[in-house]
């Protein structure tokens, strides 16, 4: 698995590559999706500031969305030692250590900015050429296991210190604790366990997920909860199966709907190959037409969130992160 990321980056030609990625027909061209990525990508690298931050008066500084921004240029495929994105990655990552408390691992002010940005990290430790990637991933990781292990329903919310939990702070902790794992590091099996099981005890009885029991669940967050069953290999499971139909049959989240691309996008990867098709052919028109000329998208946390969520709700058609993979 890592191998296919790390050494898919040598040589790319991403256009070519485009083509030739599209396992699934669509009723778009690559080239199509080609036109709207590089486009966004070159928004954040033209709005990218020296300090490796998004100046946007919103969530721009927030090591959360500067790590989506990087990811979004890392599943991209170009070189991330050589390629056009080089210096906006680095900044980015110098960004997100710089924000890092040396003592504990935390990065940011919330377990928000601290799950994604450990996302990020793992996503790019064995590809992008730092040193200082490995031993901050470490600390990242760290931070969460002990966090969840201070927590009483084994989960995680906003601090490292809370006492409650919820899936959508708890969602980003999984997902870059599955990442991290597929990078090398260790994760204890028993930590994967207990986050599964406060994901089970928020399942409603018509297969959805709610924010922090088993009732009002709502599309963003079964798309996560299908996210966390599908990269635990447990897709068989009916527990998977009842979110997946509630998610189908869910309209999409119309207040939080860049952060609901980002997980549906993933979700419908993973619930099958028709299913994909339908929701990415759908998914490709609406961003094609709500792009704006200068690459970026318009959302309620700001154009480097909404680009940053888009882009990544697209980077299923590249299928070069680790995390993105069936």
């Amino acid at each position: 698995m890592r191998l296919l990321f790390t050494f898919g980056w040598i040589s790319l030609c991403s256009f070519l590559l485009a083509q030739e990625l599209f396992i699934e027909k669509s009723d778009s061209t690559p080239m199509e999706v080609e036109r709207m990525y590089v486009k966004g990508m070159q928004y954040l690298a033209r709005s990218q500031n020296t300090e490796g931050h998004w100046p946007d008066r919103s969530y721009g500084s927030e090591p959360a969305v500067v790590g989506l921004a990087v990811l979004s240029m890392l599943a991209h495929g170009d070189d991330p030692n050589f390629g056009p994105y080089q210096s906006s990655i680095g900044r980015g990552f110098d960004f997100i250590l710089k924000q890092m408390n040396q003592q504990t691992g935390y990065i940011g002010r919330s377990m928000y900015n601290h799950g994604f940005a450990c996302l990020a990290l793992a996503e790019a430790y064995g590809a992008v050429d730092d040193p200082r990637l490995g031993p901050a991933l470490e600390k990242a990781v760290s931070l969460i296991l002990n966090s969840q292990a201070k927590n009483p329903f084994g989960a995680w919310r906003y601090s490292p210190e809370s006492t409650d939990a919820d899936t959508t702070v708890s969602g980003a902790q999984m997902v870059a604790l599955f990442a991290a794992r597929n990078a090398g590091i260790n994760v204890p099996e028993a930590a994967i366990k207990k986050g599964l099981g406060f994901f089970s005890n928020c399942q409603t009885s018509d297969g959805g997920y709610g924010y922090t029991a088993g009732t009002s669940a709502n599309a963003a967050r079964t798309a996560i909860g299908c996210v966390i069953l599908a990269l635990a290999k447990d897709k068989n499971s009916k527990a998977f199966q009842a979110a997946s139909n509630f998610l189908k049959n869910a309209p999409p989240e119309s207040s939080y709907y860049h952060y609901y691309l980002y997980y549906a996008s993933q979700a419908f990867f993973h619930i099958s190959p028709e299913q994909w098709q339908i929701w990415n052919r759908r998914n490709i028109k609406t961003l094609a037409s709500t792009q704006n000329p200068d690459g970026s998208w318009d959302g309620q946390f700001g154009p480097t969130f909404a680009t940053s969520a888009s882009l990544l709700s697209l980077a299923l058609n590249y299928r070069f992160l680790p995390i993105y993979e069936r």
